[in-house]
């Protein structure tokens, strides 16, 4: 089996295609702002993965945050490093690689930019967002740099994600109608994590295409966090 570097380079040279269906099917209306996320793989420096998988080495990882339950859009929800494109930034790739050393204090100098996908929409934030693929060759210590940001920065085992264990959907429903999409179950340094959403959907395309995904069931529902201020009624 060739490395997971290589088969993502792979993959971006035979053309990666649309990874995220669910969410192309929903373009913006009007002016969308440009924004740009990291999908950092690496081998992990610290604990691996407790688990073995048949199609990913257990020190394989990926880089995530929890955002700040204090922030406006999409308060207490995992995150891939990233956010909207400022004037100074020359392309997508260089606001993913700002916003990831803002976000987590990495150092860019140790990142292989591998590619980017295709551009997703998001239409109820009115971005439309280009994710940045990289290789971490040189690993280096991450935090969450600004509280009001960030609550966590962790780099999360992809064998455990992969889990078919952690692995579910969410649903929303609401005024008669029901909204399905892929989420994951992760235990972080700081507690137990959802990721869902729009991270969610990026990561359950991309296991998809490389050949990654373990079998699971798409029927048991994982429960969605409860909102910040919920919890704080």
């Amino acid at each position: 089996m060739s490395s997971p570097r290589a088969q993502l380079e792979a993959l971006l040279a035979r053309g990666l295609g649309d990874v995220s269906p669910a969410l192309q099917a929903l373009p913006v209306e009007g002016e969308a702002r440009a924004a740009a996320v990291l999908i950092l793989f690496g081998v992990l420096d610290g604990v691996p993965s407790r688990r073995a998988s048949s199609t990913v080495p257990i020190d394989l990882d990926v880089l995530l945050l929890a955002r700040a339950s204090t922030l406006r859009a999409h308060p207490g929800q995992v995150a891939f490093p990233g956010g909207r494109l400022d004037p100074e930034d020359a392309d997508a790739v260089a606001a993913a690689l700002r916003e990831a050393r803002e976000e987590t204090g990495l150092d860019p100098s140790g990142v292989d930019v591998l590619g980017t996908l295709e551009n997703v929409p998001l239409a109820f934030s009115r971005h439309e967002v280009t994710p940045v693929l990289g290789w971490w060759t040189r690993p280096t210590p991450v935090r969450a740099v600004d509280a009001a940001e960030s609550a966590e920065v962790f780099r999360a085992p992809v064998a455990d994600l992969l889990d078919p264990d952690q692995r579910g959907v969410t649903v929303i429903r609401r005024d008669g109608r029901e909204w399905r999409g892929p989420a994951f179950s992760l235990e972080t340094p700081r507690g137990p994590q959802t990721v869902w959403g729009f991270t969610a959907m990026l990561l359950d395309g991309l296991f998809d295409r490389l050949g990654w995904t373990e079998p699971w069931d798409d029927a048991r529902e994982i429960a969605l966090p409860v909102p910040p201020s919920a919890a704080r009624a």
